[in-house]
């Protein structure tokens, strides 16, 4: 069995790895791919929601990002189209330097139009910064797996969260304290420097030691195998289907009340400002608390039961914000509610990533980890952009976060009915394993 899900023995062990080279380059290359996801999400919804944009169009919006969903359409290029003239300075490297790039110019488009004006426009922009950000995603994604070694992934994971959380809160808390002092263009104007962070690691960091190179794609065929090839590598594996299964229910729960929270928070009151201290600020430590503690609890407890505590965990958030809603506007009753549920979606961001990155096979990184994210929230989303605005104006907030609360559950049961019958160890990649244990394999 690897290392990577079996517990490591001391203290010292398991927080050793925060320090080396590639869990730190994780850290930035996750702070710009945190960036193109806070400007649609939460910065977005809060700029149509002051513009008195309907509820049900300002969910409907959440299905741009929907383009995260459909990125392993086009994540075969990541994997084998060399760049021109860049791409002399590697496959990963001039591809982070080009969808860095894409995620600027898309993300001053937005900057440039007004929602009031008109929504399909805006509709439009959102969706591009969707696609330059999920191309993003595609190329961090893939240089973080192969730039960690096997034992480095739980805190490699960790600190991707940790700089996707800075580098999403930096943004949207810019953006809100612009926008109420400068409008929303100049806001989204000036967040475009959270992209840099991911290009600049690439650049100092160099080519990932286990890439390997695929070959270019030229005609049909060859762009076919491309594609098909990494599924048909996953699905070869013991238990596939019920790994997909898990992959496509674990977060519809945690989806659907994420992306509503910004709406609960201006329905009952609460300003901009205290948006920023007690949703920002108080989530924001709650978040690298949890994101610490995920990493010594994979190190420590291993992949399998270090994940099942943190489905189990962001289960029981969602029925924070159900008490929320019941108790009404309280700073206080926003802060526990933001802070258990960012401390557990810590915990979460690193035990299921590291687990979905120990998936990959590195002859298809791009390729099947973008499949497994897509799949990871499209479920949530869909339901999030088509059906979370009228089920709140139905039943209420109350009964709309303890229907989520539901929706976690059957994730957890699946995951330990997979641990029960070995398919977590079964289910991993080449990703999840040394040289040594490729070769024994």
């Amino acid at each position: 069995m690897n290392d990577v899900t079996q517990g490591r023995r001391s203290w010292a062990d398991a927080v050793k790895p925060y320090a080396e080279k590639a869990p730190l380059a994780a850290f930035f290359l996750g702070v710009s791919s945190g960036f193109p996801f806070a400007m649609i999400g939460a910065t977005l919804t809060t700029r149509l929601a002051q513009d008195g944009i309907d509820k049900k169009a300002v969910t409907a919006f959440t299905l741009a990002f929907l383009v995260y969903n459909l990125k392993w359409i086009w994540a075969w290029i990541v994997d084998g189209v060399r760049v021109p003239l860049i791409g002399r300075l590697g496959q990963r490297v001039s591809w982070l330097l080009i969808a860095g790039a894409l995620s600027i110019l898309a993300v001053v488009n937005l900057a440039l139009v007004d929602p009031t004006t008109s929504l399909l426009q805006t509709a439009y922009a959102a969706i591009l910064v969707g696609f330059a950000g999920a191309t993003y995603d595609i190329v961090i994604d893939a240089y973080r797996i192969e730039i960690l070694e096997p034992r480095q992934l739980g805190i490699g994971s960790g600190m991707s969260q940790y700089g996707w959380r800075i580098g999403s809160v930096a943004a949207g808390s810019l953006a809100l304290v612009l926008a109420a002092r400068i409008g929303w263009h100049g806001a989204y104007l000036a967040c475009v420097v959270f992209a840099l962070p991911a290009m600049l690691t690439g650049l100092i960091v160099g080519e990932p030691a286990r890439h390997r190179e695929a070959a270019s794609r030229r005609g049909l065929a060859e762009v076919w195998q491309s594609i098909a090839g990494p599924l048909a590598e996953f699905f070869r594996r013991r238990g596939a289907f019920l790994v997909l299964l898990f992959i496509l229910l674990h977060k519809i729960g945690d989806t659907l009340a994420n992306l509503t929270f910004r709406l609960l928070f201006d329905d009952m009151g609460y300003s901009n400002d205290e948006i920023a201290i007690y949703d920002v600020g108080m989530g924001f430590w709650a978040y690298l608390v949890g994101i610490f503690i995920g990493g010594i609890l994979y190190a420590r407890l291993g992949m399998k039961r270090s994940v099942l505590i943190s489905l189990v965990l962001m289960c029981v958030s969602n029925f924070s914000f159900a008490a929320l809603a019941a108790l009404g506007k309280s700073n206080w009753g926003m802060a526990g509610a933001i802070g258990f549920e960012n401390f557990a979606s810590g915990i979460g961001g690193v035990t299921v990533v590291a687990y979905f990155s120990a998936l990959c096979d590195l002859r298809f990184t791009a390729s099947q980890y973008a499949l497994i994210s897509a799949a990871a929230s499209i479920v949530g989303r869909f339901l999030t952009g088509t059906t979370a605005g009228a089920l709140i104006e139905r039943f209420g907030y109350v009964d709309f976060y303890l229907l989520t609360t539901a929706f976690a559950v059957p994730g957890i049961l699946l995951f330990w009915l997979m641990m029960r019958a070995g398919l977590i160890d079964a289910s991993v990649g080449t990703a999840a394993k040394t040289g040594k244990d490729q070769a024994a394999a």
